[in-house]
């Protein structure tokens, strides 16, 4: 059975598909629409490319990456000076080259990876990686699960960590469908998840799944593949549904979407 046509599911796709709970008032499939069904349109393309959020957490992870390289880096006092010209930080918006400095500057004080059995780092460019074909029942789907580092422990557990940046929450669906992953990647060690905001130093508590959780996690995957699918192919066929196959959520969370200025649901205020 080929790979590529298979549908396929994700946790950025969950968490495009379903809300966290309490996370309600911040949630909307339209956002869905753009992001998955619609983004090679010219419009809906710039903006996913003009995202200061995802470029500062590509950049972060590029740093790491090129300490990581370069070891000797860290003992030297112009080392953070160096990985930033590896990036060209120089060239990225004020605010980007600030946030990456004071990033770069952290790891260099706290360089969390010295001293690890590095598995697997990611430079932050690669793309997508090679999709794991996953059989629930009788069907199946693709599923992507990017990982920022995945290191062995001494006792041979498999670590999956994930770096965060800004004020980005721990999600542990995002735990879970790494682990999901290493269970087929790595199946005959145990395998555990975290993560490390690059920022603020905060560290998540150390993450772990039962064969049962890790099976209700598939089971969803495989539910939203479906869904999606289905989106897709409607949307595909009838483009002019767009909004009843993605209803929009318009509040003033709609000031913070990506997609605001082209979306004509959007609202900039609120009546209280």
């Amino acid at each position: 059975m080929g790979q590529s046509w298979l549908p396929s599911a994700s946790y950025n796709l969950w968490s495009l598909s379903d809300s966290r709970v309490g996370q309600e008032f911040w949630f909307c499939d339209m956002k869905r629409g753009f992001s998955k069904v619609r983004q090679k349109e010219p419009q809906v393309k710039a903006l996913l490319e003009d995202n200061k959020h995802q470029r500062i957490g590509k950049l972060a992870q590029g740093g790491v990456y090129e300490f990581y390289q370069d070891p000797q880096l860290l003992s030297q006092s112009e080392g953070v000076e160096k990985v930033a010209a590896i990036l060209k930080v120089n060239q990225e918006l004020d605010e980007v080259q600030e946030r990456i400095i004071g990033i770069l500057n952290n790891y260099y004080k706290k360089p969390i990876l010295v001293g690890k059995q590095i598995i697997e780092l990611s430079k932050g460019d690669e793309g997508f990686p090679s999709p794991i074909i996953i059989e629930e029942g009788s069907y199946s789907f693709n599923l992507y699960a990017p990982t920022d580092c995945i290191f062995q422990q001494p006792d041979g557990t498999i670590h999956i960590l994930d770096f965060k940046t800004g004020k980005s929450e721990f999600d542990r669906r995002q735990a879970y469908v790494y682990l999901l992953a290493a269970s087929y990647l790595y199946p005959q060690q145990p395998s555990v998840a975290s993560f490390y905001n690059l920022e603020t130093g905060l560290t998540s508590d150390i993450i772990t799944a039962t064969s049962e959780q890790l099976k209700f996690v598939q089971i969803e995957l495989a539910d939203i593949a479906k869904r999606y699918e289905l989106e897709r192919m409607h949307y595909g066929e009838n483009p002019n549904d767009f909004a009843k196959i993605f209803p929009p959520n318009p509040g003033s969370a709609c000031r913070y979407c990506t997609f605001n200025s082209i979306c004509k649901f959007s609202v900039s205020e609120v009546s209280r």
